[in-house]
């Protein structure tokens, strides 16, 4: 019998600027659906969800509850909340509302909506004995250290990986890390160097080359043919 309890805080509140479109990228379609709505799927049919945070930005608060979750009746999602100015702050808006009887949470971008529910199972599966796990895939190109246009050193490839989401982590443990971080003024460009920063061991689990973040006009092509294949 299932004993924990699983969030998903997904994270839906950018703006899209670089996009240059008149609605933010996670609510811009392929395939005639939003982006987000792609995103929430995985999420509302996985067995081990028990709830889902959406945070969106403020002026798109009564547009999600409408477009996206009413339209497409996901039951998970107990709160909307709005976002802050940066990711991070959106991301401990979403922490806050988890109720605090969370045992573990995933952290998902909105934008990424080739996630598989293999790997969110898998995630969940392996937090439960390290308390942080993430997905990545290796890089294919050689990659470069750079300053002022010089080249100052070249990374052993077989060590380098990108990391992607879902981040899953202990939520007692990521929330106060969060919390601490923005009282410190620390800002990170993931979840999981939050970890790193505050003494956290965050294991990495191969994930998917297709969990594409779609952030580009080009990544929107480039996710009009993964979805053909999806």
């Amino acid at each position: 019998m299932k004993t924990t309890r699983n969030l998903a805080v997904i994270v839906a509140s950018g703006l899209g600027a670089r996009m240059d479109a008149e609605l933010p990228k996670q609510f811009m379609e392929i395939s005639g659906k939003p982006i987000l709505a792609f995103t929430m799927d995985c999420f509302e049919r996985c067995n081990i969800i028990d709830e889902i945070v959406l945070v969106v930005p403020d002026d798109y608060l009564a547009y999600t509850s409408r477009a996206i979750v009413d339209r497409y009746e996901y039951k998970k999602v107990k709160r909307i909340m709005c976002g802050g100015e940066t990711r991070q702050e959106s991301v401990l808006a979403g922490l806050t509302a988890c109720p605090r009887a969370t045992d573990a949470v995933a952290i998902h971008d909105g934008v990424r909506p080739f996630v598989r529910n293999t790997l969110v199972k898998r995630l969940f599966q392996m937090v439960e004995r390290t308390g942080a796990v993430i997905p990545a895939v290796g890089v294919k190109e050689t990659v470069k250290l750079i300053n002022e246009d010089k080249v100052v050193s070249t990374l052993p490839r077989e060590k380098v990986y990108i990391s992607q989401t879902p981040q899953v982590f202990d939520y007692s443990r990521i929330f106060d890390i969060h919390k601490m971080a923005a009282e410190a003024e620390y800002e990170a460009t993931d979840d999981a160097m939050l970890a790193e920063q505050y003494g956290m061991e965050v294991m990495v689990i191969h994930g998917y080359y297709d969990n594409i973040k779609i952030t580009t006009p080009e990544d929107l092509v480039l996710a009009q043919e993964i979805m053909k294949k999806w």
